[in-house]
């Protein structure tokens, strides 16, 4: 049974009372950013991300706990430079939001390349539906409006709490996109590729004990979700997997697209949740810094497992 989120108007203008005045000022701040020179957006990104890193101290531990416990083959130093490094990046990614909502994709068509583009339209030419794979790097926002350029498809989203931001962050989707789909709408989600459509999906994020099995990431026993499995499975849609990158010198974006997984899924809810994993995982060590390390990825733990996130936590359970 699918879990309709509260119900509230995705129309922004259904928002005006002052309880929601600090959310307009900083969406408005984040429209006339989104019309400045692409490259004095990316500096302004990486100076927020900097302060960010200053005054964001709860975030700043998470980070960095995170890094302690994917990259323990770092130094310290390196560690360190990896969290500074992040959090530049999640701040550009914050300036590619406004990118995404509040300008035309076609205005940046010369900054997008992709490889593999070829395997996603063979695959969806079969009319099984698709499930596009991918994690939650930085860029994701941005590179989803790319991807309008290159291939129509629907998204899953998660709704903000903020019904403001929601309905304003739908509303930038819904331009983009054939179906913006909650995460929570499995019907829809399903309906849409029984229809054979190309559904958008990460799948890398803790979302509790009760659709997750633990299944090791990075070497660390992670909740993972079942879903992409159950997805794939419905309807046997075929599954590519998209990692994509910001480039280093800031000239653009990279979308790779693989080649459809075979002999998936298993059946076998650990090996498939464990191959999905290793993909994440390789895409991630390729540009670790743009990868979203701010949320607690390992929140949810073992029974009898301590919390990773405490400060208090004694060296020799770093991994366990």
């Amino acid at each position: 049974m699918s879990r309709q989120r509260p119900q509230h108007s995705d129309n922004p203008r259904d928002y005006l009372g002052p309880r929601y005045w600090p959310t307009w000022l900083a969406y408005g701040f984040i429209w006339l950013i989104a019309h400045l020179p692409y490259r004095l957006q990316v500096w302004i990104g990486e100076i927020l991300g900097l302060l960010m890193y200053r005054l964001a101290g709860s975030r700043r531990w998470v980070c960095q706990r995170n890094i302690e416990l994917c990259f323990p083959e770092l130094s310290k130093d390196q560690q360190r430079k990896l969290v500074r490094e992040t959090f530049k990046s999640n701040g550009v990614g914050v300036m590619e939001i406004g990118l995404a909502w509040c300008r035309k994709p076609a205005d940046f068509k010369h900054m997008v390349q992709s490889t593999g583009l070829e395997n996603l339209i063979k695959a969806h030419e079969q009319g099984r539906g698709v499930l596009l794979v991918s994690a939650h790097f930085s860029t994701i926002e941005f590179v989803g409006s790319l991807m309008s350029l290159l291939y129509p498809i629907d998204v899953t989203y998660r709704a903000h709490k903020n019904p403001l931001f929601d309905a304003l962050m739908k509303r930038g989707r819904q331009r983009l996109y054939g179906a913006v789909v909650e995460r929570k709408e499995v019907r829809r989600a399903l309906r849409r590729l029984q229809e054979g459509h190309v559904l958008w999906y990460a799948a890398d994020q803790d979302y509790g004990p009760r659709h997750s099995i633990f299944v090791d990431f990075f070497g660390i026993p992670a909740a993972s979700i079942t879903a992409t499995s159950k997805y794939a499975g419905f309807n046997n849609s075929l599954v590519i997997f998209l990692a994509h990158y910001r480039n280093a010198d800031n000239s653009g974006y990279h979308l790779y697209f693989s080649e459809p997984l075979e002999d998936y899924p298993t059946g076998d809810d650990h090996a498939d949740v464990k191959r999905i994993n290793t993909l994440i995982e390789a895409a991630i060590r390729k540009a670790p810094e743009q990868y979203i390390w701010l949320h607690r990825r390992f929140k949810t733990r073992p029974e009898g497992s301590p919390d990773l996130y405490s400060r208090q936590l004694p060296p020799s359970h770093d991994r366990h």
